[in-house]
C-alpha cells in the first residue's frame, strides 16, 4: 500500500496548524501545561488535518519564495491571536468581576496561584473562572469552539493575507469585557456600598466602636451571601458572554 500526500495539502495543514495552535496556546480554556510538547503538537496537527478535510479545502497556493511562505505563516499566527483574544476576553470577564468584588469585600490582600495560567489570581475571580469553565463545557461550548475554527478555515482559507480585518470588532470585544464584568459584579458591589454607608453612619454616631475591625468579617460575610444568591440568576449573563465570543469571531471573519 502506498501513501501519498500533495504538497499543497501538507502546506494547508501546516498553516492551519499555526492558526489552531495559536488559539489553543494563547487562551486559558485548554491548559496544556502538564501535557508533553510532542502530544500538544500532534493534537494541533491532527485537528488541522481533520478540519482541512472536513471543510473541503484541497490545498493552497504554494508560495514561490521563502518570504511569501513566512508572510503566510505570520498571517496565520496573527489571525489565531485575534481569535484567541475573543476567548481570552470572555474568560477575563469573570477574572475582572472577581477582582472588583475582591477589592470591595476585603479579599484584595489575598491571591491564589492559578494552575492554568501559573500566575497569581484573585480569590473570587478564580472561583468564578472555574465556574465559567464548567458552564462552558456544560453548554457544549467546546463543540462550538471547534465549529468556529472550522468556520474560520472555510471563510479565510489558510494562506490568505489579512487585508480587511475590522479593528472595530477587536475594540468592541475589549470594551464588552468591562461591561459584562461590571454587570456580573454589580449586585455585590451595590450591597457592599450600602454596608459601607451604614458603617460610616455608625462610625459617626458611635466613635468608640472600631468600625475597621467590625467591617472586615461583616463585608466578607455579606459579600459571599450576595454572591451566592446572585449566581443563581447569572446563567443568562454567562451565556451572553459566550454568545458574544462567537459573535466577535463572526464579525472578525465576515
Amino acid at each position: 500500500m502506498t501513501v501519498t500526500a500533495e504538497v499543497a495539502w501538507i502546506l494547508a495543514v501546516a498553516l492551519a496548524a499555526l492558526r489552531i495552535g495559536a488559539v489553543l496556546a494563547l487562551t486559558p480554556l485548554f491548559s496544556l501545561g502538564g501535557v508533553p510538547a510532542h502530544v500538544r503538537v500532534f493534537l494541533v496537527i491532527a485537528l488541522a488535518a481533520l478540519m482541512i478535510g472536513a471543510v473541503g479545502i484541497q490545498g493552497v497556493t504554494i508560495p514561490t519564495s521563502l518570504g511569501a511562505l513566512a508572510l503566510a505563516g505570520l498571517s496565520e499566527l496573527v489571525l489565531g491571536a485575534l481569535l484567541a483574544f475573543g476567548v481570552f476576553t470572555a474568560f477575563a470577564v469573570f477574572q475582572l468581576a472577581g477582582r472588583l468584588m475582591d477589592m470591595q469585600v476585603g479579599f484584595g490582600i489575598a491571591a491564589l496561584i492559578d494552575p492554568t495560567t501559573r500566575t497569581q489570581s484573585p480569590l473570587l475571580g478564580t472561583v468564578l473562572n472555574i465556574t465559567a469553565v464548567a458552564a462552558f463545557f456544560a453548554i457544549d461550548g467546546h463543540h462550538l469552539l471547534i465549529r468556529g475554527l472550522a468556520f474560520s478555515l472555510e471563510h479565510i482559507p489558510p494562506g490568505t493575507a489579512l487585508t480587511d480585518v475590522d479593528p472595530g470588532a477587536v475594540v468592541a470585544q475589549f470594551g464588552g469585557m468591562f461591561v459584562y464584568a461590571l454587570a456580573l459584579a454589580a449586585p455585590v458591589l451595590f450591597v457592599i456600598m450600602l454596608v459601607d454607608v451604614v458603617l460610616a453612619v455608625i462610625a459617626r454616631s458611635m466613635p468608640q466602636v472600631n468600625v475597621f475591625i467590625v467591617s472586615l468579617p461583616l463585608k466578607i460575610f455579606v459579600g459571599l451571601i450576595v454572591l451566592a444568591i446572585s449566581l443563581n440568576y447569572a446563567a443568562p449573563l454567562m451565556a451572553r458572554v459566550f454568545e458574544n465570543l462567537f459573535d466577535y469571531w463572526h464579525d472578525l471573519m465576515t
